[in-house]
């Protein structure tokens, strides 16, 4: 199954390459298993943040429940760090503290890695967003939700239309990511080739 699953996310990434997107600068992902080899195929060179918040779940099912509030104090520590030094130290401290106290948080920290502190290499005003999939995932769900409500949405374009018209009447509301301004600067530096 899980190999099912690898290819068909391999065949997505590439689809996406083949219909013309660019290698993106940072992908945000989740723990999907399949995904992350995908986009290293495809994109080598694209950063991954891990999802702060799936991760944190994924933590607190491993954890005893009395525990779970110190758990989610010590990774806060690490995702709310005021620096990328700051939010290293904490994941240290956290890897060292529950790897003898609860051995499986500890592998799934692990298994996170460097991808929970991508966002620090970013400007300051993004690591809100950066941090986590809930943006686009709050937009997925919403649009989901609207479209239950539809016997069926019979072409591509009507479902284009039904997410315009969401949008546009306000039922969906889009904001703007955290630190939109400084975004051209970014890009234009991670592109501009090492000197």
């Amino acid at each position: 199954m899980r190999q099912r699953i690898g290819r068909r996310l391999k065949g997505f990434v590439a689809d996406l390459q083949a219909r013309g997107l660019r290698a993106p600068l940072l992908a945000i992902i989740d723990g999907n298993p399949g995904l992350r080899p995908a986009l290293s195929r495809t994109w080598p060179a694209t950063a991954v943040q891990r999802c702060a918040v799936h991760k944190l779940r994924n933590l607190e099912r491993k954890a005893p429940k009395h525990a779970l509030d110190e758990l989610r104090e010590d990774f806060h520590r690490i995702v709310y760090a005021a620096s990328a030094d700051a939010g290293r130290a904490a994941y240290t401290a956290f890897e060292r503290k529950w790897a003898t106290r609860c051995p499986g948080v500890g592998r799934s920290l692990h298994e996170g890695g460097a991808e929970l502190l991508t966002f620090f290499t970013f400007p300051k005003a993004q690591w809100k967003t950066l941090r986590t999939t809930n943006v686009i995932e709050r937009l997925n769900e919403e649009f989901r939700r609207r479209v239950k409500t539809q016997g069926s949405l019979p072409t591509e374009d009507a479902a284009l239309i039904l997410l315009f018209s969401l949008v546009a009447s306000g039922q969906i509301k889009l904001r703007k990511i955290d630190g939109h301004a400084t975004i051209a600067t970014v890009i234009s530096k991670r592109l501009r080739p090492a000197a």
